[in-house]
């Protein structure tokens, strides 16, 4: 069982947390689950087929480009004829009128033979048809090429350029070929225009239900694909002929409208999916990291890493904006290895990636390809020390990706001679490879927003040029010459138990930072003269117990990570200043202990337990009389077995087994320290 997975029985309250945890990560990942009828491909004109060979699952028709329905529809123009009603009664109108008027004064010296011949003329456009200036307008863009004229039961078609305008019409009857009898210049005098009047009437009901016949002429399909007929195969170009089948798939699916059962099944396969992702994922922790459930900011970080990859990868397939190739998923293993550990990153990465995989439709190399790169990332920042490492990861996180795909290929036949490779698969990885150094960039901001620190930012603050640390030696070498050999025995603990050791170092490093307000007051410090002669024993007391406080500001003016100033705080734990205390209890008889107290807390995790007994196996060892190896072990013993007896470590996660490997370690370590050394001859 893992020191990490404390089994306790939960409170109703964390029970409600994790299942409310629970059912919004659900929720999201169902929400922005895609909704179509099938998953996408991503292709390109002109290059390889990269997915698996695919299959058609139905029926569906061929359609034509746009381009060509449109080339059709405009050749299919001719065909279409609009629809006139020609109003017999303006004629007669017209007619009647030019009777009384040719009899009247109005017409007195004009032939009598020209009346026969006008009335002629009328009878003749009248009988064609005259458009009005707004029906003329309503074609000017179309265009047609003839029209249908109908008069009662009788219709007959006519080029549209042969109907009469109001102009036309005119023109037509002032105009005359036989200019021996008639003169042009009489005619023009007779003001024949008001006889000119259209008679032809636009029938949109008609003409609509014409212009549908000529539409439904137009076939906008060229040909059917089969169930189960395969479309494209894996490494063949995709031509024009494959574009355009692919096309009539999409928009098959499009319009193909799912039925209730369908869309209910289909729902609660999403909602399955996503609880049983969310509910591995939780398994793992209850089973392996339970700490990690009762930290919310633990929580909100994994699920915050968990959710943002498949909500992206979704997106992308959703819409078809790129290749999800392109998505740097390793940041996700980095960032959990960076804060947590490397076994939570590794199942988060795991169960992440399935989750993504869902939609896709070669799910397969995707996974392997991104399995790899999770565990290379993992891997190569086994022992992060600097930022540094974090481009060396990406780089190895890029060429690993590239050498499975490549590999995945040649297993799968599509490096074949017979087939071509897409280079687009090695771009995307390779941008991808390039976006996983911003991770670089997410370190500060996940710090401020979770509330973490990164073992990068520990081993910055490890450096003894940072202005606390030199301010330290400068001030207080004393002390940081303590905290220094503390830093390393810790450390050295820290690895035997499996603890962070970087932690524990940075942790030793400023454990102590408090001395520097009164660094003469404590005796590593002091040169002869001890300042605490002419105080009380509880003024003395209070003196050192404060180095606690005055540490904490210090933290907070520096602005020290949470983590650092826990060390701080608990490296005495509830302890008493016991050289003052046992001098104070010989003087008087009755002694409050409390400001001979520390204030704590007590350790509470294995790392504080760890600083704890090594800081007081250190201090105490300056003061052995003679280093032997029965002296050391048995103040080790000494110290450690008070710390236990008196309940410093109740309350952090250390086994009996730990403290005993501790306690070898520090013998061991001191033992070479303070080993003995051969006098040189004069």
């Amino acid at each position: 069982m893992s020191r990490y997975n404390h089994k306790h029985k939960l409170s109703l309250k964390a029970y409600l947390y994790r299942v409310l945890f629970s059912v919004i990560a659900i929720a999201i990942l169902v929400v922005f689950m895609p909704r179509g009828n099938s998953a996408s491909y991503h292709y390109q004109k002109g290059e390889p087929w990269e997915e698996e060979a695919f299959i058609a699952q139905d029926s569906f028709p061929i359609l034509k480009y746009a381009e060509q329905i449109l080339r059709e529809q405009d050749s299919l123009k001719q065909f279409y004829e609009p629809y006139f009603r020609l109003d017999a009664d303006v004629m007669e109108e017209q007619l009647e009128t030019f009777r009384q008027d040719f009899n009247s004064l109005a017409m007195q010296g004009t032939p009598y033979y020209y009346q026969p011949h006008i009335r002629e003329k009328i009878q003749h456009i009248y009988s064609i048809g005259i458009l009005s200036g707004e029906e003329l307008a309503r074609f000017e863009a179309e265009k047609p090429q003839r029209a249908r004229v109908y008069h009662d039961n009788e219709s007959n078609g006519r080029g549209f350029d042969q109907l009469y305008t109001e102009k036309t019409a005119y023109e037509y009857l002032v105009n005359e070929e036989d200019s021996a009898r008639f003169s042009h210049s009489r005619l023009h005098g007779l003001d024949l225009m008001k006889y000119v009047k259209p008679n032809l009437v636009y029938d949109s009901e008609k003409s609509a239900q014409q212009r549908l016949e000529v539409d439904n002429r137009l076939v906008r399909t060229k040909g059917v694909v089969l169930q189960g007929q395969k479309v494209v195969d894996r490494g063949q170009i995709v031509d024009d002929e494959v574009m355009g089948i692919l096309y009539s798939w999409e928009q098959h699916q499009r319009e193909h409208t799912l039925t209730a059962k369908e869309k209910l099944t289909r729902f609660g396969g999403r909602i399955v999916f996503a609880t049983i992702m969310v509910v591995l994922l939780l398994m793992y922790f209850q089973q392996f990291r339970s700490d990690y459930l009762d930290s919310l900011r633990t929580v909100s970080l994994v699920m915050t890493f968990f959710l943002i990859f498949p909500i992206i990868t979704y997106t992308i397939m959703a819409h078809m904006w790129a290749s999800v190739y392109l998505v740097p998923y390793c940041v996700l293993p980095i960032v959990l290895r960076i804060f947590l550990d490397s076994r939570t990153a590794f199942v988060t990465h795991v169960i992440t990636i399935l989750t993504s995989s869902i939609v896709l439709t070669a799910p397969f190399p995707f996974i392997v390809t991104q399995l790899v790169a999770g565990l290379v990332a993992i891997y190569s920042l086994r022992e992060l020390s600097q930022r540094s490492e974090l481009f060396r990861a990406a780089v190895w996180v890029t060429i690993s990706t590239l050498l499975t795909y490549l590999c995945l290929e040649f297993v799968r036949g599509t490096a074949d001679g017979g087939q071509v490779m897409s280079r687009w698969p090695y771009i995307y990885l390779m941008v991808a490879g390039v976006l996983s150094m911003l991770v670089y960039l997410l370190l500060i901001p996940i710090e401020r927003i979770f509330g973490f620190t990164s073992i990068v930012t520990l081993v910055e603050l490890q450096n003894v040029n940072n202005p606390l640390l030199r301010r330290l030696s400068e001030e207080a070498n004393g002390t940081f010459n303590h905290s220094l050999q503390v830093a390393n025995l810790a450390a050295e603990v820290a690895n035997r138990l499996g603890a962070r050791a970087q932690l524990v170092r940075t942790g030793a490093l400023y454990h102590d930072i408090g001395k520097l307000e009164n660094a003469v007051f404590f005796t590593e410090n002091q040169n002869g003269q001890n300042p605490h002669d002419g105080l009380s024993y509880e003024r003395s007391a209070q003196i050192i117990v404060q180095h606690v406080e005055k540490g904490l500001k210090l933290a907070d003016k520096y602005k020290l990570p949470s983590v650092v100033r826990d060390f701080i705080s608990t490296h005495h734990g509830r302890s008493l200043t016991k050289y003052f205390y046992v001098l104070a209890q010989k003087a008087q008889t009755s002694l409050d202990p409390a400001p001979f107290t520390y204030p704590g807390p007590k350790p509470q995790t294995l790392e504080q337990a760890i600083l704890m007994m090594t800081d007081s196996v250190e201090a105490a060892s300056r003061s052995l009389t003679e280093y032997t190896e029965e002296s050391i072990s048995t103040l080790v013993d000494k110290i450690v077995n008070a710390q236990v007896s008196e309940g410093n470590f109740d309350e952090c996660a250390i086994t009996f087994r730990q403290i005993a490997e501790a306690k070898e370690v520090l013998s061991a370590r001191l033992r070479t320290i303070y080993h003995t050394r051969i006098q040189y001859p004069e």
